[in-house]
């Protein structure tokens, strides 16, 4: 297993329908639970190490998380209230060496708790057509919102699984 991609990149070929829409929506819904759930039990120096050599510490993570989704949220919010906006991308890794950044965790994990379900409630149900609404990220195009959606399903996924896979490598 990549330490990187516990769970490998994102990909999906198939046509972005509403169920399947639907069932991403459901993943990142899921996510703020099984998030806390995934780190409730640690310690400080548990939060503080690191799920790979050089990578983030499990605190960061945690921050990174809510940073980009709530990220997420403004670009769902924009792509669905103006035609194919230029969204601004930020630089996560200069983010995660802010000093909000060393906040206890459960401000972040009540943040996405907050996020994902606004985002879940904008999402939710939307008609085949809007799915296919756009904005321009400027390093990689044009994203569909059915896309981000799978996206962000992936990208919680994604981050709770370096968290998981850490714990268990380290058996926590």
């Amino acid at each position: 297993m990549d330490v990187r991609y516990p769970i490998g990149t994102f990909q999906f070929d198939g046509k972005i329908t509403n169920g399947v829409a639907e069932g991403w929506i459901r993943e990142i819904e899921a996510l703020p639970g099984l998030l806390r759930e995934a780190v409730c039990n640690m310690d400080d120096e548990q939060l503080g190490t690191a799920y790979r050599p050089g990578g983030w510490t499990v605190r960061q993570v945690v921050h990174h998380v809510a940073d980009s989704h709530l990220n997420a949220f403004i670009r769902f919010k924009l792509a669905l209230t103006e035609e194919s906006p230029v969204i601004k991308p930020y630089e996560e890794g200069r983010w995660a060496e802010l000093p909000d950044y060393d906040l206890p965790i459960d401000v972040s994990l009540s943040l996405i708790e907050s996020v994902h379900r606004r985002m879940c409630k904008i999402l939710s149900g939307l008609p085949a057509d809007v799915l296919k609404r756009t904005f321009i990220h400027p390093d990689s195009g044009e994203v569909t919102v059915g896309e981000n959606i799978g996206i962000y399903a992936w990208h919680g996924r994604h981050h709770l699984a370096h968290i998981t896979s850490l714990s268990k490598r380290q058996g926590w």
